[in-house]
């Protein structure tokens, strides 16, 4: 089932190469620039995402971190995962700051079901997704993804349907900076990892 998943996994991937102007790989993590389409989005800082801004659509390597789970298990996986989506981050916040493709970008932004870790732990902000169709198939994907991806399978999702719901994860160019500025060491990363960690193992 997992190899199977991952065959589709590289198949979405070519496929979103023709929905993007651009597509980065910074580690474990990928951005893809594309025009943000639906209803406007206002930030915590007052930023306001309209329909047709451009925005960097963050994907995690699902194929890297099911290698890093069959090879290490869920715990010390979880740990190197942390530490490689840290590392990631700084380097997306420098791009935004230094690379030309980024420069009108005004957000980064992404949906997953392991949203406290990400929002404690990396500082994003999240914004509960609209009631409608696209929700719903979003759901039933990122369980059905979760279920394949973890060591417990189908028993995780049942354990903790309620607790399993997409949020729209967002960081504006503002809060990248921020969180991520090499001059900002407000945030230990240790405690960031070990809320991620929480996150990714126990969901």
């Amino acid at each position: 089932m997992q190899s199977t998943w991952m065959i589709w996994e590289r198949i979405f991937s070519f496929i979103s190469r023709f929905r993007s102007s651009h597509i980065s790989r910074f580690g474990i993590c990928t951005v893809m620039i594309k025009k943000h389409r639906g209803e406007r989005i206002v930030c915590e800082d007052s930023t306001v995402i309209q329909d047709g801004d451009l925005v960097g659509e963050l994907h995690l390597d699902n194929e890297t971190i099911l290698k890093l789970i069959r090879a290490e298990g869920p715990d010390r996986a979880a740990l190197k995962i942390a530490r490689l989506g840290r590392k990631s981050m700084h380097q997306i916040s420098r791009a935004y700051e230094s690379q030309s493709e980024f420069s009108e970008v005004n957000a980064l932004v992404g949906i997953t079901l392991l949203h406290r870790g990400l929002t404690h732990g990396l500082g994003f902000e999240h914004q509960a997704m609209k009631p409608d169709l696209f929700q719903k198939l979003t759901t039933s994907y990122l369980r059905m993804l979760l279920s394949v991806m973890h060591p417990e399978g189908k028993s995780r999702i049942d354990r903790r349907t309620e607790l399993l719901v997409p949020m729209k994860l967002i960081h504006t160019r503002s809060s990248l900076r921020k969180r991520f500025s090499m001059a900002d060491r407000r945030q230990p990363h240790e405690e960031g990892n070990a809320v991620f960690v929480s996150a990714v193992v126990e969901g």
